[in-house]
C-alpha cells in the first residue's frame, strides 16, 4: 500500500493494524495536507445491513465538529473495501503518556476536562463513543486532547485497532450496563471517562483480570482500591469526583458530561488558587527564603554546620517586622533536589531567595551568599567571605544586614538587636546544637534521643547557650507526646529545661512557645500556656511553630475560629511543612468540620506520602463520616508507616474497629495492647476510645481515670474530641472536664 494512489489520498506510511483492518497515513493531494486513513477489512461486516448502519453512524459522527474531537472528513469505499479519512494528529496517545508512570495532578484534571467537553459535544449531537479509553485520547504536543475512534477507527500511536466494546482492551473500560449487555447511554462514557481519570491519576487501571469473563465479574461485583489507598496524595473532593463518575448504579453516577465537567472545573480553580495565594502573599511585602547552604569542604562533613548557618539566618530575619520570611522546614525541604529558583520561589511563595555556599579547611571558612529574583533568577546581591572560623557569627550578622538593606526593609525599634543576636559565641557548641536540630528534625524515636545527645553536649561546650535548653526541652516534650517516654518521665525533664533557657534570655521566644506547649500537654494550664504563646508571638510574630501550637491550644480549648486562623498562618510562614500542615488538618478535625480536614490531611499527604500521623487523622474523620472502610485502610496505613507495633496508632487501629462494628478485631487489638505495655508506656486514653467504640462506658472512664492519674496529655482534647461523644451525657465526665478546668 505504501506510495499507492487512493482516489486523492496517497498512502505515505502504515501507521497500525488490528483485527478489523488498517491504519495509513496519507497525504490528501487535493488539500496537501496529512490525513489517517482506516481501511476496514471486508470481513469486519457479517451483514449488508451491518455495513450500511455502520456507514449511517459514521456519517453522524463525520458532523461532530468540536476541538477535542479528531475530525472525520469523509467516508468512501474501494474494491468492496470500506475506508474513513479523518485528521492526522501529531502527538502520543494518552495510554503511551500513562506507560511512563502516572501524571501530575492539575495535567490529568486537564486532560479529563478537555475530553468531557469533547464527550458532551457530541452528546449533544446524540452520538455515544462507545468505545472511550486511553488509546483513543491523543494528546498534542502543545497539550490538546482529540478523542478519536468514535467506536470506528484506531489512530496514530495506538497500540491497536479498536475491538468491540466489550472485548480486548476496551474491556477494561467497559460500564456494567455494557458487561450486561444492556441498553447503553451517555453515562456509559462517563464511566469510561472515571476509569480514564483513575488510569491517569494511578498510573493503572482500577480493574484488572487475565480474561474478559473475570474482567467482567470484577467491574460487576468488585471495589476498585481507593485513590488515595493508591496515592495518598489526592485530593479527597477529586476521589469523590472519581468515584461518582464510576458508581456501578449509573443512577448514582453523573447524569450528564456538563455535572462532571462542573465539580472537576471547581478541583482544578481550589488547587490553583492555593498557587496563586502563594504568589499574592509573595508580592505584598519583601518576602525570602534561605535555602540550605551547599557543603563544599574536602570531606564534606560540615553539612550542620552549613545547616546551622542557614537556620540562623532565617530565625534572625522572622524578627524583623515587614519582611515575610518562609521557615526553614519548607525552605529545607528543596535540599539535595534538583529544583529551579523560579519553581522554588513559586511553591514557597517568596519574591528572593538566599544561596550560600561553605567551605572548611582547618580553622580557616569561605561562606559565599548570593540573593536571587526568584520569578526571573536575576542575582541581586552576592558576597563571598575569607575568614578565620571564629568569625563566622560576624559574617552572619553582615548577611542578614545586607538582605534588609537590598530588600529596602526599614528596621524599627529593636529589630536590629534581633538581628545581629548571638545566642552563643562559641563555634563548637554552634555546631553541636545544629546537629541536634537535624536529627530532632527527623521527628522519629531515635532522632528525638540523639538530638538530646547533641544538645546536651553543646550544653556541655556552652553552658550559657539558651537555644540548647530549648532544644532538650522539644525532644523530652515530643518523645512524650508520641509517647515513646511515659508523661511522668519525659515532660518534667522538659519544663525543667525550658524554663532555665527563659532563666538565661528572657526574650527567647522558642523557650516561650516551649514552656507554653508543656504548660497545655502536661500540666493543663490553660492561662499560663496563654501567656507563654502569647509572649512568644509578640517576640517573633513569624515563628511558624508559635503559631502551630498555640493554633492546638486555642483548638483544645473550643475557640475553633481562632485555631483556625493561627494554624493557617503557620502553613503561610512554613508551607511546605508536613508536620505544620498536618495540624490544621487536625485543629479543623477538632472544629468538626471533617470535609476540610480531610481536604487538608491529603494536601499534606501530597507532601510526603510515608507520613504516617496525617493517616491517623484521616482515620477519626472518617469515622465521624461513617466511612469506616476509609477509616480502616487509613488506620493501617498509619500503623504500617509507624512500624507496626507502635502503640499510638496500634490503639487507633482498635478503636476504628470498635466503632465500625468489628469487635472481635477491637478485642485483639486490646490483648496486643496489653502486651506491648508490659515493655512500654501505653496510652491509656487510647485504650478508652476503644471501649467507647465497644459501648463500654464503664471500663472506659476507668481508663480516662488512669489517663488523667498519669497525665496523659490526650486528655487535653476532652473538650471537643468528637470520638468521645457517646460518653458526654454521663455524669463522670463532667466531673473529669471539671478536673481538667476545661467545664466552663
Amino acid at each position: 500500500m505504501i506510495g499507492r494512489a487512493i482516489y486523492h489520498y496517497r498512502i505515505v506510511e502504515k501507521l497500525g493494524e488490528g483485527g478489523r483492518g488498517a491504519v495509513y497515513k496519507a497525504e490528501d493531494t487535493r488539500l496537501k495536507r496529512a490525513v489517517a486513513l482506516k481501511f476496514f477489512d471486508p470481513l469486519a461486516f457479517d451483514t449488508q445491513e451491518e455495513k450500511q448502519r455502520f456507514i449511517r453512524e459514521a456519517q453522524l459522527e463525520a458532523s461532530l465538529d468540536h476541538p477535542n474531537i479528531c475530525t472525520i472528513y469523509e467516508i468512501n469505499e474501494l474494491d468492496d473495501q470500506i475506508f474513513v479519512a479523518m485528521a492526522y494528529v501529531e502527538g502520543v496517545t494518552l495510554q503511551q503518556k500513562i506507560q511512563s508512570g502516572a501524571l501530575d495532578i492539575l495535567p490529568a484534571i486537564d486532560v479529563a476536562m478537555q475530553a468531557g467537553k469533547g464527550l458532551s459535544a457530541a452528546h449533544e449531537r446524540g452520538v455515544m463513543h462507545g468505545d472511550f479509553k486511553s488509546s483513543n485520547i491523543m494528546l498534542t504536543e502543545d497539550g490538546q486532547v482529540k478523542i478519536t475512534d468514535f467506536a470506528l477507527a484506531a489512530l496514530p500511536g495506538d497500540a491497536g485497532l479498536s475491538e468491540p466494546a466489550v472485548a480486548g482492551d476496551s474491556a477494561a473500560y467497559m460500564s456494567p450496563e455494557q458487561a450486561r449487555s444492556d441498553v447503553t447511554d451517555e453515562r456509559s462514557d462517563i464511566w469510561a471517562l472515571g476509569i480514564v481519570l483513575y488510569e491517569m491519576l494511578t498510573g493503572s487501571l482500577p480493574f484488572r483480570a487475565d480474561f474478559d469473563a473475570a474482567l467482567r465479574y470484577a467491574i460487576l461485583n468488585a471495589e476498585p482500591p481507593s485513590l488515595s489507598e493508591v496515592r495518598a496524595e489526592i485530593p479527597s473532593d477529586l476521589e469523590r469526583i472519581v468515584n461518582k463518575m464510576i458508581v456501578k448504579d449509573r443512577d448514582g453516577r453523573y447524569q450528564s458530561m456538563e455535572e462532571a465537567s462542573i465539580d472537576l472545573s471547581a478541583v482544578k480553580r481550589r488547587i490553583e488558587s492555593g498557587v496563586r495565594q502563594r504568589l499574592a502573599r509573595a508580592n505584598a511585602k519583601p518576602s525570602i527564603a534561605v535555602l540550605p547552604f551547599v557543603d563544599m569542604s574536602p570531606e564534606k562533613d560540615q553539612e550542620y554546620f552549613c545547616d546551622g548557618i542557614a537556620e540562623e539566618i532565617t530565625g534572625a530575619l522572622t524578627r524583623v517586622e515587614g519582611l515575610r520570611v518562609v521557615a526553614r522546614t519548607s525552605a529545607f525541604s528543596f535540599k539535595g533536589k534538583n529544583v529551579d529558583i523560579p519553581e522554588i520561589g513559586r511553591r514557597l511563595g517568596v519574591g528572593t531567595l538566599l544561596e550560600g555556599s561553605l567551605r572548611k579547611a582547618g580553622q580557616r571558612l569561605r561562606i559565599a551568599v548570593q540573593l536571587t529574583n526568584s520569578s526571573d533568577s536575576y542575582e541581586i546581591w552576592s558576597q563571598t567571605y575569607d575568614r578565620d572560623l571564629e568569625d563566622v557569627f560576624a559574617i552572619q550578622d553582615e548577611i542578614r544586614l545586607a538582605i534588609v538593606a537590598q530588600l529596602k526593609v526599614t528596621l524599627l525599634g529593636d529589630d536590629r538587636a534581633a538581628l545581629v543576636k548571638r545566642h552563643t559565641v562559641d563555634p563548637e557548641a554552634f555546631s553541636l546544637y545544629w546537629k541536634g536540630r537535624f536529627f530532632w528534625n527527623k521527628r522519629t524515636e531515635e532522632g528525638y534521643q540523639r538530638g538530646l545527645s547533641y544538645f546536651r553536649q553543646a550544653i556541655e561546650q556552652d553552658p550559657s547557650y539558651a537555644l540548647a535548653y530549648v532544644g532538650v526541652a522539644d525532644c523530652y516534650d515530643l518523645l512524650g507526646w508520641y509517647d515513646y517516654l511515659a508523661p511522668d518521665e519525659a515532660f518534667p525533664k522538659a519544663r525543667a529545661a525550658a524554663y532555665k533557657a527563659m532563666e538565661m534570655d528572657e526574650r527567647l521566644a522558642e523557650a516561650h512557645a516551649t514552656a507554653g506547649w508543656i504548660c497545655v500537654n502536661y500540666e493543663w494550664k490553660w492561662d499560663c500556656a496563654e501567656r507563654e504563646y502569647r509572649r512568644a508571638l509578640a517576640l517573633n510574630s513569624g515563628y511558624a511553630t508559635a503559631h502551630q501550637w498555640y493554633a492546638e491550644y486555642l483548638s483544645y480549648l473550643g475557640r475553633h475560629q481562632e485555631s483556625i486562623h493561627h494554624g493557617e498562618r503557620a502553613v503561610e510562614l512554613d508551607p511546605l511543612s508536613i508536620i505544620i500542615n498536618n495540624d490544621l488538618g487536625q485543629v479543623l478535625y477538632y472544629a468538626r468540620e471533617y470535609d476540610r480536614a480531610i481536604d487538608q490531611l491529603h494536601r499534606t499527604l501530597e507532601m510526603e506520602s510515608a507520613f504516617a500521623i496525617p493517616y491517623f487523622f484521616l482515620a477519626f474523620a472518617h469515622v465521624q463520616k461513617r466511612e469506616y472502610p476509609q477509616a480502616i485502610r487509613a488506620a493501617r496505613k498509619a500503623m504500617e508507616l509507624s512500624g507496626g507495633n507502635d502503640p499510638l496508632n496500634v490503639a487507633q487501629t482498635g478503636a476504628v474497629y470498635s466503632f465500625s462494628g468489628d469487635a472481635d478485631r477491637a478485642h485483639g487489638v486490646l490483648e496486643m495492647l496489653h502486651r506491648i505495655s508490659r515493655k512500654r508506656y501505653v496510652s491509656p486514653f487510647c485504650r478508652a476510645v476503644i471501649h467507647v467504640g465497644l459501648g463500654q462506658h464503664d471500663d472506659a472512664f476507668d481508663w480516662l481515670d488512669k489517663a488523667y492519674e498519669t497525665h496523659d496529655h490526650w486528655l487535653e482534647t476532652l473538650r471537643v474530641h468528637p470520638i468521645l461523644d457517646a460518653l458526654r451525657k454521663d455524669r463522670r465526665y463532667g466531673e473529669l472536664l471539671a478536673k481538667m478546668r476545661l467545664d466552663w
